[in-house]
């Protein structure tokens, strides 16, 4: 599938999914939000960019503990929801496709976080290219997405679409770890923390949830 062909089909997707996105229940959605409230990031007085931000929920709680939010999603419909949840003269929603060129100037921003989008996106390297485009020097980059290894198993972002009355799966792409890590360590970004995550209740032999990156931008 190239990028292009994709793009229309994940994003009417999301649209359908706006109206339920909230209230489904979700442990994927929920565990990444608690992951991102616990990961060491540096956001007091700092320009943040998100990736995908789809309905808001994790922009609500950035726009508590930072300065300046840039919000990307490709979804109008989860736009519209966003700008329904957060309405903070510091936060600026932008539709976008991710894939391409961000509306962002080179070396503006501090953080770039990006929370269960890459799972739908093909080719890595673009956002990463954008990623480090952006931050400054010392920059961090947060990633949360569907562990791998649950995909492997079969897992991939679903929903019961109201619209059709069926269960939809979102099409996804699978990408190993070192995929990750990689594609980010080859553009110029250390790793500081890897975590895979599990549900609270889950047993430690089960398989993780989550997969999450922490990197910054290295000098040089």
């Amino acid at each position: 599938m190239t990028q292009s062909s994709e793009q229309p089909e994940i994003a009417a997707a999301y649209n359908d999914w706006a109206q339920t996105y909230d209230t489904d229940l979700n442990r994927t959605r929920d565990l990444a939000a608690e992951v991102l409230k616990q990961t060491d990031l540096d956001l007091t007085g700092r320009k943040v960019i998100e990736v995908g931000c789809g309905t808001g929920r994790n922009t609500a709680w950035l726009a508590k503990r930072t300065d300046e939010i840039v919000a990307l999603d490709f979804s109008d419909e989860m736009l519209a929801k966003a700008r329904e949840r957060v309405n903070d003269p510091r936060v600026r929603f932008v539709q976008h496709d991710a894939r391409t060129k961000w509306p962002i100037a080179d070396s503006s921003a501090d953080v770039v976080i990006a929370m269960l989008i890459l799972e739908h996106v093909e080719y890595l390297e673009p956002i990463f290219a954008e990623t480090v485009r952006v931050l400054k020097t010392g920059g961090q980059v947060f990633i949360c997405e569907l562990h791998p290894i649950r995909q492997h198993a079969g897992g991939q972002a679903q929903f019961s679409n109201t619209r059709t009355g069926e269960r939809q799966r979102v099409a996804a792409f699978l990408h190993d770890v070192s995929e990750y890590v990689n594609a980010g360590l080859l553009l110029g970004l250390e790793l500081q923390h890897l975590g895979e995550w599990r549900d609270s209740e889950a047993k430690l032999n089960s398989v993780p949830r989550l997969l999450s990156l922490l990197f910054h931008l290295r000098s040089g």
